[in-house]
């Protein structure tokens, strides 16, 4: 399993350290420097058909594939944004990101754009109809603007969640909408009439900024 860490305390960065053949998939954009072993193109997983998917997902129909050609090789990435970074072992259970969110993932794994299960949350609930799902067996790294929120919710706990500010959450959570209120609390409250509600059990990251693009319609 490769080797990293992650520093800083404004906006965090990631050093990867690899070894010769080691692959690892990354958000575009996110490579800030890397040594002369180390080489890069733009990829899409699941080919066409995970393109066209991926291009509604907000997150861009391709990501960067890098990989070593010699042992002790490295990389720095971050999101080029203040926030913070977390690991997120994958084993049993898959993850599901919110657009930004995906930094980066390594090992025996597969991502893909799947749909909200749920219509209300894919219409209402702030993370859009399309997440990007990374299963498999390996470490996803996930990155949050602002500070981040974890929480393990049990079985059949809940937590209501305003939007913009999920970032990821373990497959397994269930994710649907809740109306919050009146009109009143739409034109003043600045949330909206709908909140993201998710149910246990299964881990949860919250990020304490919203991103650009969501603060527009919370």
């Amino acid at each position: 399993m490769m080797d990293y860490t992650i520093s800083g305390t404004i906006a965090q960065y990631a050093t990867l350290n690899f070894e010769d053949g080691e692959e690892i998939w990354l958000s575009n954009s996110s490579l800030m420097s890397y040594s002369n072993g180390v080489s890069w193109n733009l990829a899409v997983p699941g080919g066409f058909t995970g393109a066209v998917r991926r291009s509604f997902s907000g997150e861009g129909m391709s990501l960067t594939k890098a990989s070593a050609t010699g042992s002790k090789q490295h990389a720095i990435i971050s999101a080029n944004s203040p926030g913070h970074i977390v690991a997120w072992p994958l084993n049993d259970s898959g993850i599901l990101t919110t657009r930004g969110s995906f930094l980066a993932a390594w090992g025996d794994i597969d991502i893909n754009v799947t749909m909200a299960k749920r219509a209300g949350a894919a219409l209402f609930g702030g993370a859009g109809l399309f997440l990007q799902q990374i299963t498999g067996t390996g470490m996803v790294l996930v990155h949050g603007n602002g500070d981040l929120v974890q929480r393990e919710l049990g079985e059949s706990e809940e937590i209501i969640v305003s939007s913009g500010n999920l970032a990821a959450f373990e497959e397994q959570v269930d994710y649907d909408v809740k109306a919050v209120g009146s009109a009143r609390k739409f034109f003043f409250s600045g949330e909206g009439l709908f909140m993201t509600k998710l149910q246990g059990p299964g881990r949860v990251v919250l990020q304490s900024l919203k991103p650009v693009v969501a603060s527009t319609s919370s």
